[in-house]
C-alpha cells in the first residue's frame, strides 16, 4: 500500500485540522476525502539487523566473573542505544526508530572495607537519531537518518553524574539530582541497569528501571547470561484496564542480557528486550517494541580521579560537591502533556455551533463518545455541570453516559448535583443507572454515588429495580478488583440482601435474586439455595438463574444436592423450567457420571417436550469442544444403554442447539437457541444467546429470553396430572456483558393481554439503547533501556436493542423478534517516551453491524410449524495506521488506512427449519 490514497477524514483527535499533513475541512464524516502520500516501510537501522552479540572465549579461558573496578581509574564504554516501534499489521515494517551513541565514564570514588563501592557514571558526546516520515523516498530505501538537536538545558543535564552504590555486581542505590528532567534521570537509570548482574547462577529478584522483577542467571565461561521476567516485574501502579479480559490488552515481553567479564573487569553488555502488545479482541492491530543496549569496553583505564575521603557513605557523597540526593533504581512514570487533545471548555465556548449525535448504532456517535469521555476526564466539576445543563434534553442521555464513563471526581460530583431522583425524567435516571452498571472498571466512588441516589427515596417501581441490579453489578465488579473490603461495597451488599429480606411482594424478591447474581459473591450462594429451593416458581426461577452465572469452582457439592432435590422434585413439585435450570446446573459444572445417568434416566418420564429439550442439550453438551463435561458424556455415551434409540427418539417439536457465527485468531463468537414448547404446541421458552469465547474467556455478549405461559389454557388445553394452573402472563429478561438487566413484563392476566392487543401500538420494546466504553486500558511499560512506552486501549461501543413478541389469537400465530444494531469505534496507541525522541503509533478501527433474529410459530397446524431466522446485514468497517514523531523543533505524521463490508448473510440453522421456513412465508405472501 504505497503510493497515494483516498481516505475518509477519520472521526477522532488523530486528524486534527491545522496540523502539516492534514488539510482545514469541515468536522467528522461530512464526506471530505483526504488524499494522502504513503511510502512503504524501508529496512530496518543496522541496529536492528542480526544480533551483533559479544564473542565467547574458548571454554579453557576460566577466570573469575566478580566484576570490580580499581581506585584513581577511569573506565570508558562506548554506549550505543538502538530502539524501534512498529505496526504488526501493515504488510512492511512501519513505525518509528531511534538511536543513540555516547562514551560513558565509570570510576571508583571509595571503597568500605565490607566491598561495597560508591561509583561516579558520567554521559558524554551523546548523539542521537532518528527517520522522520518525510524523509523516506518513493523506492522505499531509507534516505540520510536526521540528527537529533538536543537543547543546551537537555545536554547540561545529561552530562551531570550520578552515583552509584554498588556491590559485587549489584546495583545497591542510585542518586542525582531530584529536580532533573525525568525522562533524562530515567535515561541515566537505564544506563546503570547494565551493571546490574550477578557472578554466579540462580533465580532472584532485582531492581533496576524496570521495577523490581524475578531473573535467571546462567553461566558460560566468561559470560553471564540474565533472562528477566517481565510479567513479574513490581512498580508503582499507574495505569488500569478493563475488569473483562476479552476487552484489555496482550501483552508480551521478553528481556535477555548478556555480559562479558574477564579478569574481574566487565568487558562488555549487550541487553534485548521486546514486547508485543494488542488489543486481545483484534492481534493483528499489534505493535512491537524493541529495545537493544550496548556498552563495551574501550580501552584500558586509564588514571582518573583521586578516592573521595569520608568515613561513611553519606560523607562521602557531601564531599563530591554534587550534593546528590537517594532515588529509586526504578524509572519514574511520565506523563506526557497532549496539545491537541480536545478541551470541554473550548467546547462550551462553541457550545451552539457544536451538534451531539444522538445514533447509537452509528460508528461516528461512538467516535463522538470517546471524545466526550476524553475531554470530560480532565474538565473541572462547574464545566462539567454547565455541560449537562445547557445540553438539550435528547441530548442528555448521551452526556450522562459519558460523565459516567469518564469517573472523575469533577464528573461524579457534577452528576450528583445534577441528577435529581425526584424530579428527572425515568428515562434518564434508567440511562445513568445503567451506564454505571456497564462500567468495565467502576470505582467505589462511582457506586457511592449510585447507593446514595437510591437511599431513602420513593422511586418509581422501574428505577428502584434497574438501581437494585445496577448495585449488583457494581459491588461484583469492585470485588473482581479485590476491592470487596471497601465500606461502600459492604454497603452495597447489606443494602441488596436487606431489601430480600424486607420485600412483601414477588417481583422485589426477584429483583433483589437478580442483583446477588450480578454481584456473583460466594458468601450469598446459601442465601441463594434456600430461595431456589424453597420459594414459588419465579423465585426458583430468578435463583437458579443467579446461580447460573457462578463460575464452576463455586458450584460445590452442596449446591448440586439442592439442584438434585430440585430436579428430581424430592421435597415438593417444581415448574418444569426451573426443573430444567437445576438439571443445567448439574450437567455444566462437572458433573458426576451418577448424575449424568439420573438426568438421562428421568427423561423417560417426562412430558415429551421437557424430554426433548433436555436429551438435545446434552448432545449440544457432546459437540462443544470446550464444555465442562464433554468427555464425562462422552464417556457415558458409549453405553448402549443410555445411548439407543429408546432414549434419543423423542418426536417433541423443543429444541436447543448452538453453533459459532465466526471464527478469527482471537476470537470465537457464538449463537445458541433454546426453544422449550409445551405439550399443546404454545412456546412456553425461547432463550436467544450470543457468545464470545477469547483467550480462555467467555461472555455473554447479549441473552434475550422470552416467556409465556397459560397460552395452552386459553385453546382449551388439558393441565398435566398434578400441574398448578398457571397465570397468564409473557414477558422478556435481558442479559447484557454479563449484566443482567430488570425484567419486562408484556402482559400479566387475561385483561392486560386484551387491553394490549387492542391497544398496541406495533412498536417494539426497547431493550437497551445507549454507548458503553467497552475498552479502557492504559499500561506503562518502562524499558530497560529507562525509555517509557504507554500502551492505551479506548473502544466505544453504540448499541441499540429491541424485542418485540406478537401473539395473535385470531390467526393462532406467535412472533418474536430481536433486533441488534450496533457500532463499535477502537483506538489502540503505543507511545514512546525519550529525552531524544517523542513517538506515537496508533490503529484505529471501527465497524457497524446489524443482526435480526426472528420467529414464528403458527398453531392452526398440526403439528405446530415454526421457523426461525437469524440474518446479519453488510457489515463496513474501516483500519487506519498513523506514526508520529516530534523530535527537537521537528515533527511528523503519516498515516495508512483500509477499508471494507462482510457481505450480509442468512444463517441456515438446519433443513428442516429451512423447508418450514419456506411453507410459512410463502403462505404469508399469499
Amino acid at each position: 500500500m504505497c503510493g497515494k490514497q483516498d481516505l475518509e477524514e477519520l472521526p477522532h483527535q488523530a486528524l486534527q485540522p491545522g496540523s502539516p499533513l492534514v488539510a482545514q475541512q469541515p468536522g467528522p464524516f461530512t464526506g471530505q476525502k483526504w488524499e494522502l502520500t504513503l511510502e512503504c516501510f524501508p529496512p530496518l537501522p543496522p541496529a536492528f539487523g542480526e544480533p551483533q552479540l559479544i564473542s565467547k572465549p574458548s571454554a579453557a579461558a576460566g577466570g573469575n566473573l566478580l566484576p570490580s573496578f580499581h581506585p584513581r581509574s577511569l573506565y570508558q564504554y562506548q554506549y550505543s542505544l538502538a530502539v524501534q516501534l512498529q505496526h504488526t499489521s501493515t504488510p512492511s515494517p512501519w513505525g518509528a526508530w531511534l538511536q543513540a551513541e555516547a562514551l560513558i565514564r565509570l570510576q571508583q570514588l571509595w571503597r568500605d572495607p565490607g566491598g561495597e563501592e560508591l561509583l561516579q557514571l558520567q554521559i558524554h558526546d551523546l548523539k542521537a537519531q532518528h527517520q522522520p516520515e518525510e524523509q523516506r523516498s518513493q523506492d522505499s530505501s531509507r534516505g540520510s537518518p536526521v540528527e537529533i538537536a538536543l537543547s543546551p538545558e537537555a545536554q547540561a543535564e545529561l552530562q551531570q553524574p550520578v552515583f552509584i552504590s554498588w556491590s559485587s555486581g549489584k546495583v545497591k542505590a542510585f542518586y542525582g539530582n531530584e529536580a532533573e528532567n525525568i525522562l533524562i534521570s530515567n535515561l541515566k537509570r537505564g544506563i546503570t541497569s547494565l551493571f546490574q548482574l550477578q557472578p554466579h547462577a540462580g533465580t532472584t529478584v532485582e531492581e533496576d528501571a524496570s521495577g523490581s522483577c524475578q531473573v535467571t542467571y546462567t553461566m558460560s565461561n566468561h559470560s553471564i547470561t540474565k533472562t528477566k521476567d517481565l510479567l513479574s516485574c513490581s512498580k508503582p501502579k499507574s495505569g488500569f484496564t478493563s475488569m473483562n479480559k476479552i476487552f484489555g490488552v496482550e501483552w508480551q515481553p521478553s528481556s535477555r542480557s548478556q555480559y562479558v567479564v574477564r579478569d574481574s573487569l566487565l568487558q562488555s553488555v549487550l541487553a534485548e528486550e521486546s514486547h508485543v502488545v494488542a488489543p486481545a479482541l483484534r492481534s493483528r492491530s499489534g505493535i512491537k517494541i524493541s529495545s537493544r543496549q550496548q556498552l563495551q569496553l574501550v580501552s584500558p583505564a586509564v588514571p582518573g580521579l583521586a578516592e573521595v575521603s569520608g568515613q561513611s557513605f553519606e560523607d562521602v557523597l557531601a564531599g563530591t560537591g554534587a550534593r546528590p540526593q537517594p532515588l529509586g533504581t526504578a524509572s519514574l512514570p511520565f506523563r506526557r502533556v497532549c496539545t491537541h487533545c480536545p478541551s470541554l471548555r473550548a467546547f462550551l465556548k462553541a457550545f451552539d455551533r457544536q451538534r451531539v449525535r444522538t445514533d447509537t448504532s452509528r460508528v461516528a456517535t461512538a467516535w463522538q463518545f470517546q471524545r466526550f469521555i476524553q475531554m470530560l476526564r480532565s474538565a473541572k466539576k462547574r464545566d462539567v455541570l454547565q455541560l449537562l445543563r445547557r445540553a438539550p434534553e435528547e441530548a442528555r442521555p448521551f452526556l450522562v453516559e459519558a460523565a459516567v464513563a469518564t469517573q472523575s471526581v469533577a464528573s461524579l460530583a457534577a452528576l450528583s448535583e445534577f441528577l435529581d431522583f425526584s424530579q428527572e425524567p425515568k428515562s434518564l435516571l434508567e440511562k445513568f443507572l445503567y451506564a454505571a452498571a456497564f462500567s468495565p472498571r467502576p470505582s467505589g466512588e462511582l457506586l457511592q454515588l449510585v447507593l446514595d441516589k437510591l437511599d431513602g427515596k420513593q422511586l418509581a417501581p422501574e428505577i428502584w429495580e434497574t438501581g437494585v441490579v445496577a448495585v449488583g453489578s457494581l459491588v461484583g465488579k469492585l470485588c473482581q478488583q479485590k476491592l470487596c473490603g471497601l465500606q461502600v461495597v459492604e454497603r452495597g451488599v447489606e443494602t441488596i440482601l436487606r431489601g430480600l429480606r424486607g420485600a412483601q411482594e414477588e417481583p422485589r424478591v426477584v429483583i433483589s435474586l437478580l442483583a446477588l447474581g450480578n454481584a456473583r459473591l460466594p458468601e450469598t450462594i446459601p442465601t441463594l439455595l434456600e430461595h431456589a429451593e424453597g420459594g414459588p416458581t419465579a423465585v426458583t426461577t430468578a435463583a437458579t438463574s443467579a446461580l447460573q452465572r457462578f463460575p464452576a469452582p463455586h458450584i460445590s457439592s452442596k449446591v448440586k444436592q439442592v439442584m438434585r432435590r430440585i430436579f428430581h422434585q424430592k421435597r415438593k413439585s417444581y415448574d418444569k423450567t426451573c426443573r430444567l435450570a437445576a438439571a443445567e446446573i448439574l450437567l455444566d459444572n462437572h458433573p458426576l457420571p451418577m448424575d449424568v445417568i439420573n438426568i438421562l434416566l428421568a427423561t423417560t418420564e417426562m412430558e415429551t417436550e421437557v424430554a426433548t429439550f433436555l436429551l438435545l442439550k446434552v448432545q449440544n453438551s457432546l459437540r462443544d469442544h470446550h464444555h465442562l463435561a464433554r468427555k464425562i458424556l462422552k464417556d457415558i455415551m458409549a453405553d448402549p444403554r443410555i445411548n439407543n434409540y429408546n432414549f434419543f427418539s423423542k418426536v417433541g417439536i423443543s429444541s436447543s442447539f448452538s453453533a459459532p457465527l465466526a471464527v478469527t485468531q482471537d476470537l470465537t463468537s457464538t449463537f445458541g437457541l433454546d426453544l422449550l414448547f409445551v405439550e399443546g404446541g404454545f412456546l412456553r421458552k425461547s432463550v436467544s444467546d450470543f457468545s464470545l469465547l477469547s483467550h480462555g474467556q467467555r461472555l455473554c455478549a447479549a441473552q434475550v429470553t422470552f416467556e409465556a405461559q397459560g397460552m395452552e389454557l386459553m385453546m382449551g388445553e388439558n393441565l398435566s396430572e398434578g400441574e398448578e394452573e398457571p397465570e397468564l402472563r409473557a414477558g422478556m429478561a435481558a442479559t447484557f456483558f454479563d449484566v443482567q438487566l430488570r425484567p419486562i413484563v408484556f402482559f400479566q392476566g387475561y385483561t392486560d393481554l386484551m387491553g394490549k392487543v387492542l391497544l398496541s401500538s406495533a412498536e417494539p420494546t426497547s431493550v437497551v439503547r445507549g454507548n458503553l466504553l467497552l475498552m479502557d486500558h492504559h499500561q506503562v511499560i518502562p524499558l530497560q533501556s529507562g525509555l517509557q512506552v504507554t500502551v492505551r486501549l479506548q473502544g466505544g461501543l453504540g448499541l441499540d436493542i429491541s424485542a418485540d413478541m406478537d401473539v395473535s389469537i385470531w390467526e393462532q400465530e406467535l412472533k418474536t423478534s430481536v433486533s441488534a444494531r450496533g457500532s463499535l469505534a477502537m483506538d489502540f496507541q503505543a507511545e514512546l517516551d525519550s529525552p531524544l525522541l517523542q513517538a506515537s503509533l496508533r490503529s484505529q478501527t471501527e465497524v457497524e453491524t446489524s443482526i435480526h433474529f426472528d420467529t414464528k410459530l403458527r398453531f392452526s397446524s398440526s403439528p405446530v410449524l415454526m421457523c426461525l431466522q437469524l440474518r446479519e446485514e453488510q457489515v463496513p468497517y474501516r483500519e487506519v495506521f498513523s506514526v508520529s514523531q516530534s523530535a527537537g523543533s521537528r515533527s511528523s505524521t503519516a498515516r495508512r488506512g483500509r477499508r471494507g463490508a462482510v457481505p450480509g448473510r442468512e444463517f441456515a440453522l438446519h433443513q428442516t427449519n429451512s423447508r418450514v421456513c419456506n411453507l410459512l412465508l410463502a403462505a404469508e405472501k399469499e
